[in-house]
């Protein structure tokens, strides 16, 4: 008998020697496993239908009543909201300016993020836990706080007017949310210093896992850091690269406690946003009763516009991954 024959026969008598009690043992086994996993799934699962699928199918059925939010669904609109939706000029500001906000934001993210974040992992080590525990800390704290603090700092009386008139920059105070541009810019920028932290935390993972081999190859064929960063540290991690941006852009499409507390949409709606004008449709009316019919109209163009972008992303990060 040949070798090979023997030790075949060695390994398959265990599998051959299982009884069929032990077999029905090890298929209940599983199923209990199974059944197991399903129930620590379980809650989230239900978490996910009750807070986010139930809320997405009752808009699309709200969007079709003229309702108020209270009271019976027995006025039947059909598109007529979507119809006034797609016609109303202050909702196609709010839209546009709702893409400024998130191209301003990812523009300025981005870039800062990572320089930061190659920073902190090649020329600050020592006191890298030290910088990412600050830069982290705006991430951690309430928007709408943030808001209100940032409202007092750029107000006539605040304190940016106040040393900015200290240094000589500026004769008298100026009201920097009260002019279309400025508040939009400063709304950008406190918008990106808000999730900065985040990025440079998902860069600095990224960036730990380059492999040093061909950093100390760059070094040695005299690349300095503008040409490492150009010629191989952003082309291996253009997947990450991607992935960020992919965060960045759905997180900052929907901006709400920030805007409401910093500038109300103002001055004249230029930083007005789209979950701002959806929020004075369905819960603060100008005048009468509120809308919740057509806020849900508006929120369902504004989310498939959203699903739109993200599945253009999601299509731009395979196309990378494949190439």
């Amino acid at each position: 008998m040949s070798r090979l024959k023997i030790i075949t026969e060695k390994k398959s008598k265990p599998y051959m020697s299982l009884s069929p009690k032990k077999v029905a043992n090890n298929k209940t086994l599983r199923r209990k496993r199974i059944w197991w996993a399903y129930l620590f799934i379980l809650p989230q699962l239900l978490f996910f239908l009750v807070f986010t699928i139930y809320p997405i199918v009752m808009s699309y059925v709200y969007s079709v009543f003229d309702w108020p939010g209270i009271g019976p669904l027995d006025d039947f609109a059909g598109l007529e909201n979507y119809t006034r939706v797609l016609k109303d000029p202050s909702f196609w500001n709010a839209f546009k300016n709702t893409f400024i906000y998130m191209a301003g934001v990812t523009l300025l993210l981005l870039p800062t993020s990572l320089l930061l974040a190659i920073a902190l992992n090649n020329v600050l080590k020592k006191s890298s836990v030290f910088y990412r525990t600050i830069f982290f800390l705006p991430v951690v704290t309430t928007t709408a706080i943030v808001g209100i603090v940032m409202r007092k700092v750029f107000s006539s009386t605040g304190v940016l007017n106040e040393f900015l008139m200290a240094i000589g920059l500026i004769d008298e105070p100026h009201n920097w949310l009260g002019s279309p541009t400025s508040a939009m810019i400063i709304l950008i920028v406190i918008g990106a210093w808000k999730f900065f932290g985040m990025m440079m935390v998902y860069w600095l993972a990224g960036l730990q896992t380059l492999p040093k081999d061909v950093l100390e190859a760059a070094s040695m064929d005299g690349c300095n850091l503008w040409q490492k960063l150009r010629h191989v540290i952003v082309p291996i991690l253009l997947p990450v690269a991607m992935v960020i941006l992919l965060l960045c852009v759905s997180s900052s499409l929907h901006v709400f406690d920030l805007v409401l507390t910093l500038t109300g949409g103002g001055p004249y709606y230029s930083t007005d946003v789209v979950d701002l004008y959806i929020f004075r449709f369905a819960f603060n009316p100008d005048s009468g009763l509120p809308s919740m019919g057509y806020a849900s109209a508006a929120g369902v163009v504004f989310g498939l516009a959203v699903f739109a972008v993200i599945l253009l992303l999601g299509w731009l990060i395979r196309r990378t991954k494949q190439s």
